[in-house]
């Protein structure tokens, strides 16, 4: 029987609910809607169970998981599963480096830990990075803040023979992904881009977070497109009626045969919580895969799902 990976998260914001709501829903239906890859390394999408939990809001802390999930500012909508409690409490998270000794201590039992904090405190994921390091777990960053990216950091997982994982989630359906898609197309089809843009607009706290602190973002939303020199990111827009929603305007002008213009206009509405589980789900078994095979670094299969793997700019 295949031993299930036990996951801590970081951050129990919208892309947390995501997660643990999805977790409970696919492994009671089976169902595989949404799911790119039902098996990695030999683990299912119901082989993973989260043991532990930091956030810094007072709210959460002390609360079971499964209920901290669904307090304010938080706003990912129910999903249509039964969720008993977790029996995981969240625990105080850090602010500093200070208490990186009580979080590696408190990941005793875990394979993973998944950073899922905003974007914007590269202090903070460096610590949580080294307390995974120190308790010999695998460590995911989703945010923008370089934690791959930094050599001392990624040579330090790699003498310990720990997968580290990063940077900046590619969320499953989102703008880079789609904007990096076309501009490729345009590439391949043989003609000339002239000009781009993409516009952000999103409700959750994560956007209201990165309008206030926008730090590397921008720059990693580049490193995930061809051509970036000649596209333009717009600030990030956070309008909270949109919730759970992220809406996304991108433009397109290129030239074809004869120097003939081409205009193309794409707005893109998705969930973007479920955009970030649908890739989490993956790089967990990824790296619990990693780890258990004693692959310290960054693994291959995990580049594509981030929009600053390790080797692009900062």
């Amino acid at each position: 029987m295949i031993k299930r990976v036990k996951v801590a998260v970081v951050g129990v914001g919208n892309n947390t609910s995501a997660l643990v709501q999805g977790l409970a829903l696919y492994r009671d239906s089976g169902s595989l809607v949404g799911i790119r890859r039902p098996v990695i390394d030999g683990l299912g999408v119901g082989d993973i169970d989260v043991v532990a939990a930091f956030a810094t809001s007072p709210e959460k802390i002390g609360r079971d998981l499964t209920e901290a999930i669904f307090l304010p500012p938080n706003n990912f909508p129910r999903l249509n599963c039964d969720l008993p409690s977790a029996g995981v409490p969240v625990t105080k998270g850090l602010v500093d480096a200070t208490g990186v000794d009580r979080v590696a201590a408190a990941l005793a039992g875990a394979e993973v830990l998944l950073y899922s904090a905003p974007s914007g405190r590269p202090k903070t994921a460096r610590a949580y990075a080294e307390a995974a390091r120190t308790a010999g777990v695998a460590f995911i960053n989703t945010t923008a803040d370089p934690i791959s990216r930094e050599p001392r950091v990624m040579s330090g997982f790699e003498a310990a023979g720990l997968p580290l994982l990063g940077d900046d989630l590619a969320s499953q359906f989102g703008t880079s992904v789609v904007h990096n898609a076309l501009l490729r197309l345009l590439r391949e089809r043989g003609l000339t881009l002239v000009s781009s843009y993409q516009v952000n607009l999103g409700g959750t706290e994560d956007f209201r977070n990165l309008v206030e602190n926008p730090n590397t973002k921008k720059q990693s939303k580049l490193n995930a497109l061809p051509d970036a020199d000649k596209v333009e990111v717009a600030p990030l827009g956070y309008l909270p009626h949109l919730r759970s929603q992220k809406v996304a305007h991108l433009n397109i002008e290129a030239q074809g045969w004869g120097e003939t213009t081409l205009s193309l206009d794409v707005k893109l509405a998705v969930d973007d919580p479920s955009g970030a589980a649908g890739v989490n789900i993956d790089l967990i078994r990824i790296a619990a895969g990693a780890l258990r095979s004693r692959h310290g670094g960054h693994p291959e299969q995990a580049t594509s799902l981030f929009k600053s793997p390790p080797g692009t700019p900062v």
